[in-house]
């Protein structure tokens, strides 16, 4: 071998030592997170707060507070995990695992409110199955990215 064949044998190498440091191996838990994913999309289809479907609460109807759990499980769960399943950047496990939480935090505050919303005559009767669905889906999918984004080495 030649001096300058070994030389772009070292670059080589070390190009591919700092992509492989950048991102993630996700093995079966991508596959668990993707399906996740997929029932968080489902309880966006169902009812939140009485007759309207998570949908819905995104675009406005059914309360500010879960129209913010809408805004932020549609954000993180669905479209920053989407990013991070297809470019398994290591950072974005982060943005999910920590964001997946905040959701998580914002769906059990949005529970409340309709559980509490006859005190103050806001809509809603109580959480609909697709706020719960969703509720349960993000706080596994922030278990399940924060393991990922602790498992690297």
């Amino acid at each position: 071998m030649s001096e300058n064949e070994v030389e772009r044998l070292a670059e080589d190498v070390d190009a591919i030592g700092h992509k492989v440091s950048r991102t993630v191996e996700l093995g079966r838990r991508g596959f668990i997170i993707s399906v996740l994913v997929f029932i968080l999309i489902v309880g966006q289809l169902l009812p939140w707060v009485g007759d309207h479907a998570g949908w819905q609460v995104l675009f406005g109807d059914g309360g500010t507070i879960p129209q913010l759990f809408a805004i932020t499980s549609t954000g993180i769960g669905v479209l920053c995990s989407v990013l991070a399943l297809g470019t398994r950047r290591w950072w974005l496990t982060w943005v999910c695992a920590i964001g997946g939480w905040f959701s998580s935090v914002d769906g059990l505050l949005a529970v409340w409110s309709q559980q509490s919303s006859g005190a103050n005559n806001a809509a809603g009767s109580g959480p609909g199955i697709g706020m719960i669905i969703a509720l349960v889906a993000i706080i596994l999918l922030a278990a399940n990215w924060m393991r990922t984004a602790f498992s690297r080495t």
